[in-house]
């Protein structure tokens, strides 16, 4: 037996107990991760974007948009608090009470020096295994989006977006929303 074998995985329960101490605690394949509170730019993207989001979705009737703290749970192992994300009413089943259980159609995090390596490694790994179907990184020091959408091959970068190039941001899982990236980044 390998070590990592004997090596107890944490479970939602574990989590459960955490502190509620204002940092983000995740569990990844049964690991614990922390990170702070986010920055002001963190902040603020999260904000212009999530409001967004939430306008449109909700005037179109296409779901719901949810922003961090608020858990999903990818299995007893993973559970993890995304920026932002979208579940749609088709997947509305996976909503509870206390959580999401489930995939979310997309989900959104904002890179932060705390959390750039796992969300642009662990995470997309993660999300890529549980079969989310789309992905968005944004990055306020650079101001781009990075777009990873689920093709049959696994998660696949579609597009690298920046306010300097005036992209505008858009998704099939959302038809009509355009989103210029300067007017987020402001």
């Amino acid at each position: 037996m390998a070590v990592q074998d004997r090596i107890r995985k944490l479970t939602y329960d574990d989590y459960a107990r955490f502190p509620d101490d204002g940092k983000r605690h995740e569990i990844i394949d049964g690991e614990h991760y922390v990170a702070p509170s986010p920055f002001t730019p963190h902040q603020g993207l999260s904000i212009e974007l999530g409001s967004r989001l939430h306008l449109f979705v909700k005037h179109h009737r296409l779901g719901r948009v949810f922003a961090a703290p608020y858990d999903v749970l990818l299995s007893k192992h993973d559970i993890v608090q995304p920026d932002l994300m979208f579940v749609s009413k088709e997947q509305a089943g996976i909503i509870t009470e206390k959580n999401v259980q489930g995939s979310p159609d997309l989900i959104i995090e904002i890179l932060s020096e705390g959390t750039r390596r796992i969300d642009e490694t662990v995470k997309l790994d993660l999300y890529d295994r549980y079969g989310v179907p789309e992905y968005w990184m944004f990055n306020t020091t650079r101001k781009t989006t990075r777009v990873y959408r689920r093709t049959p091959e696994g998660f696949r970068l579609v597009a690298e977006l920046s306010v300097a190039a005036g992209d505008v941001l858009t998704t099939p899982l959302l038809p009509g929303l355009q989103i210029p990236l300067a007017e987020i980044f402001e």
